[in-house]
């Protein structure tokens, strides 16, 4: 008996093989097998006329999906088909997810098998696990399909309706998401509430005393918590204007901290009250999703997807369980191996009388899998697992966390000590001094949890205090009058914004890696460091949003939309339903999507796209990018594009106008081409200084104005009509090749100068050489071997140390797009708000990590034409297949049929 098992992904082949044994024949899908029509072009002829085709759902009906094969999974699908005939049961062992539970149920409806079809799930890719798997298969959950599908339905329609307005009010390219608006929403409202913010300035007084000879330790720190029994006012005690909110508050000024600090130096201080406190720390829950993706970014310094595609690489390497999990759960199993382990390397003072388990906080979890641990029966340390690079450090990070799980609490005290002192003009100021001490480790000893603050005190941190008593005296080492600025709130980073739409239950944590990368590669968000910045793009997009389809961007509508698919995953509520409240409607009054697109009414594109600045300035958000428009100083009307990497928060008023005192994109008559009569003018674009011919009125609309940009020796302010025409002038005919007969040509490229002969180009070295350059010289240059690749390399920008996966030196180069990070084996360009001066060895490790899970790139090849008689054999159902699940199509068909003779 032959069986074929169907995985997801090609690298757990080998794997699941070998403990399957004889018998068993295991090949991947590749992911997803077939999905709703991807443009117009994918939508089968049969549906071409019908209203809703482009959608590919049939919002006229029960809201069925169109499903087509895509061209590159056409070949594999049949493969399977081959596979199929020649085994006698078909077993889907695809992730046990909802999505995996989808790619099983559309496997079975493409392949339409005649043998038996089970279903198979693991949740470690380990001997017994599969061994287990294999021995206790069931069917689809079709309820999971069905939550699925909504899901991906819900996603189709928002999308397609949504994005063509955001294309014709906004700018084209852009898209709308479900859970992406949403997110992209609160990044922006963030970096509203950094505009709106206007700091405040306090002080206080920051002293170290001494407690004495014997103390140990002698000296402590200390700070000014009250003066005349008020409490000095700290930055919490100031509203977002900057405004003091408290009014038992004393607000102290530079000039009262100041003489404060004077009137207290030489006076006595007495020890007012000591308190001691015992405390208890428990450990942190092992690892799910969205922990693992926060301390990924805090102690590694990752990005969301790359902490999931290590992991990826890990669980299918059989190293740890799955990773797309909202479970604090451990097995049986897993409790025995840890708690072995804790003993083993920690001794039995570690390790609790009883397992430790933990309640999850995430509404509605689901995919009832373990939490994130250590694969097998027993966990092998980092060091026994042979890995090395990313997949060490994070299999390090995931083993410490299950280990800490498992172990007893971190005890310590606390002790807080207030001191007093009158001051020389006869202040009475109160002083405090915190420390904390650990009387015991517990699961410290195995791992400290990272925090999004970085002022934030680390859980092992421990600051001693001397032993001292009520009554006792201490002197004054140093005390300073110290000035604070209250803070805007921070920006969001992706462990922040993770952990913000998790508390908000929004979406799901297995989809939160792929939305961030979604609203960073639209461009509504862009890294500066490690916080997320939304463009000015991204503002009009929310401001839109928000006040045309305000529930579609709600907070609480998009968590309830996770309570509905939920309902449906459990059985408990039907797919067309669903989705025909969320298009149409429903009696509660809430308006559909259908309805919300339709009635839209004017929408004014240039108001949605500007935003005032102040003393008449505003931004707009242009084709090109955003541009300021306001009067100079002298009142002029003038253009200035915005710097790409100058923060929305960072122009102020006095930004913007100092931006427009330098205009970009105001023209500078240089005088009239001598050939042609024409106008040349000089202007600074969005790519640089350049010079263009001012076509007449009346010219061809097909013509376009000859452009030059200016060399790097040249300057906007100083260019000439003469250094004008002759940029205009090129490409520049240097002569022709006397063996070839060819045209060689001098011109000035994207990269730099350089020669063209037919299809061969050389670089030149300089600028100038353009047009001083001769035929013999330039024959000189062709007669050399052509160097591939680049020119000579250049030193590096800068030296940022070892590549923790490859392990080889990182620097910082110049190249031809830009700056770029490389190990000499992986290059990645620099993005946008990243900068040579300040970029970190965790983010050029971050951006090769990511260049490196892309692969190589794939080069395309022109294919011949298909030969008709091979196109006439391509039978048309391979092309497309409606959803007919043999369960539920079964009763589908019967409705439809009763419905005909009825």
């Amino acid at each position: 008996m032959t069986s074929l098992v169907i995985v997801e992904s090609p690298k757990k082949i080998a794997q699941i093989a070998g403990y399957l044994g004889k018998g068993y024949v295991v090949e991947a899908s590749f992911g997803h097998v077939r999905d709703l029509p991807n443009g117009a072009a994918e939508v089968p002829a049969k549906f071409k006329g019908q209203p809703w085709a482009r959608l590919g759902v049939d919002v006229d009906g029960d809201f069925d999906p169109v499903y087509v094969v895509p061209a590159d999974k056409k070949a594999q699908i049949a493969k399977l088909k081959k596979l199929l005939k020649e085994s006698d049961e078909l077993i889907l062992a695809t992730d046990e997810d909802r999505e995996g539970e989808a790619i099983a149920w559309h496997l079975v409806d493409e392949l339409k098998p005649k043998v038996p079809v089970k279903r198979m799930t693991f949740n470690e890719i380990t001997p017994q696990a599969i061994q287990t798997a294999i021995q206790n298969t069931r069917d689809i959950n079709e309820d999971l399909v069905d939550a699925q599908e909504t899901r991906r339905i819900l996603d189709r329609l928002y999308g397609y309706e949504v994005s063509p307005v955001l294309w014709k009010k906004v700018m084209s390219g852009l898209s709308a998401g479900r859970v992406q608006s949403v997110a992209t929403r609160m990044v922006v409202e963030r970096e509203r509430e950094r505009r709106a913010f206007r700091s405040a300035s306090y002080w206080d007084l920051d002293a170290r005393l001494d407690a004495g000879e014997g103390k140990d330790p002698r000296a402590f720190p200390a700070r000014l918590l009250s003066v005349d029994g008020a409490r000095v006012a700290q930055g919490r005690d100031f509203d977002s204007e900057g405004q003091l909110t408290g009014s038992e508050v004393v607000h102290l000024d530079e000039a009262r901290a100041v003489a404060l600090a004077d009137g207290l130096r030489e006076r006595a201080f007495t020890v007012l009250s000591v308190e001691s406190k015992p405390y208890t720390r428990r450990p942190y829950a092992p690892f799910r999703t969205v922990t693992l993706q926060q301390e990924a970014g805090r102690k590694l310094g990752w990005g969301a997807q790359r902490a999931m595609q290590v992991a990826q690489r890990l669980y299918e390497g059989g190293h740890i369980t799955y990773m797309r999990t909202d479970s604090t759960t451990l097995s049986q199993t897993a409790l025995n191996a840890a708690r072995a382990q804790v003993r083993d390397l920690y001794g039995p003072d570690y390790l609790p009388e009883a397992p430790r388990t933990y309640a999850s906080k995430v509404k509605n979890a689901q995919e009832a899998h373990e939490a994130i641990r250590p694969a097998g029966e027993t966990f092998r340390t980092p060091a026994e697992t042979g890995l090395t690079g990313d997949e060490f450090r994070l299999y390090e990070l995931i083993w410490m966390r299950t280990m800490a799980s498992q172990m007893k609490d971190a005890k310590g005290n606390t002790v807080t000590v207030r001191i007093g002192a009158t001051s020389a003009s006869g202040e009475e100021c109160v002083f405090t001094s915190s420390g904390r001490t650990l009387t015991f480790y517990g699961f410290l000893k195995a791992y400290v949890e990272g925090a999004d603050d970085p002022d934030t005190e680390s859980d092992d941190k421990q600051t001693r205090l001397p032993d001292v008593a009520e009554g006792d005296t201490v002197t004054v080492d140093t005390l300073e009058a110290a000035g604070h600025t209250t803070k805007p709130p921070a920006r969001y980073t992706e462990q922040t914004l993770i952990g913000e739409l998790e508390k908000r239950e929004i979406g799901r944590p297995s989809t939160y890696a792929s939305i961030i990368q979604t609203i960073l590669n639209r461009g509504y968000v862009y890294k500066k460091g490690n916080a997320l910045v939304p463009s000015w793009v991204a503002f009009s997009t929310v401001r839109l949003m928000e006040r045309h389809f305000g529930r579609l961007v709600d907070y609480a509508f998009t968590a309830t939309m996770e309570d509905v698919l939920d309902e449906v995953a459990a059985g408990r509520e039907e797919r067309p339903s669903v989705l025909h409240s969320f298009y149409y409607g429903d009696d509660a009054g809430d308006t559909g999507l259908k309805r919300l697109v339709e009635g839209l009414g004017e929408i004014d594109a240039r108001e949605l796209s500007t935003f005032e600045i102040g003393d008449g300035i505003a931004l707009r958000v242009g084709r090109y990018g955003p541009y300021l428009e306001g009067p100079d100083a002298d009142g002029v009307l003038q253009r200035a594009n915005v710097p790409d990497d100058l923060p929305p928060d960072e122009l102020t008023l006095d930004k913007a106008k100092e931006l427009l005192a330098n205009p970009t994109g105001q023209d500078r008559e240089l005088g009239t081409d001598p050939e042609t009569g024409r106008l040349v003018v000089a202007k600074n674009g969005r790519f640089g200084p350049y010079v263009t011919e001012v076509l007449p009125e009346d010219a061809p609309k097909k013509e376009k104005p000859r452009t030059g940009s200016l060399f790097k020796s040249m300057d906007l302010e100083t260019v000439t009509i003469e250094d004008a025409v002759k940029l205009l002038s090129l490409p520049r005919v240097v002569g022709t090749d006397p063996e070839s007969g060819d045209e060689i040509t001098a011109q000035n490229g994207r990269y730099g100068p350089y020669l063209k002969k037919g299809t061969d180009s050389r670089s030149l070295e300089t600028e100038d050489q353009i047009f001083s350059i001769t035929l013999p010289e330039a024959l000189a240059i062709y007669a050399q071997p052509k160097q591939r690749g680049r020119r000579a390399a250049t030193a590096p920008l800068k030296e940022l140390g070892d590549d923790p996966e490859s392990k080889k030196p990182v620097v910082v180069k110049d190249g031809r797009f830009g700056p770029y990070v490389t190990d000499g084996e992986v290059n990645a360009t620099l993005r946008k708000g990243d900068e040579v001066e300040t970029i970190t060895l965790e983010r050029a490790a971050e951006l090769l990590a990511e260049k490196r899970a892309k692969g190589p790139v794939k080069k395309t090849t022109r294919k011949a034409p298909a030969k008709k008689s091979a196109a006439k054999k391509a039978p048309a159902k391979k092309a497309t297949a409606k959803k007919a699940p043999a369960k539920k199509a079964a009763k589908s068909t019967a409705t439809k049929t009763t419905t005909k003779k009825a």
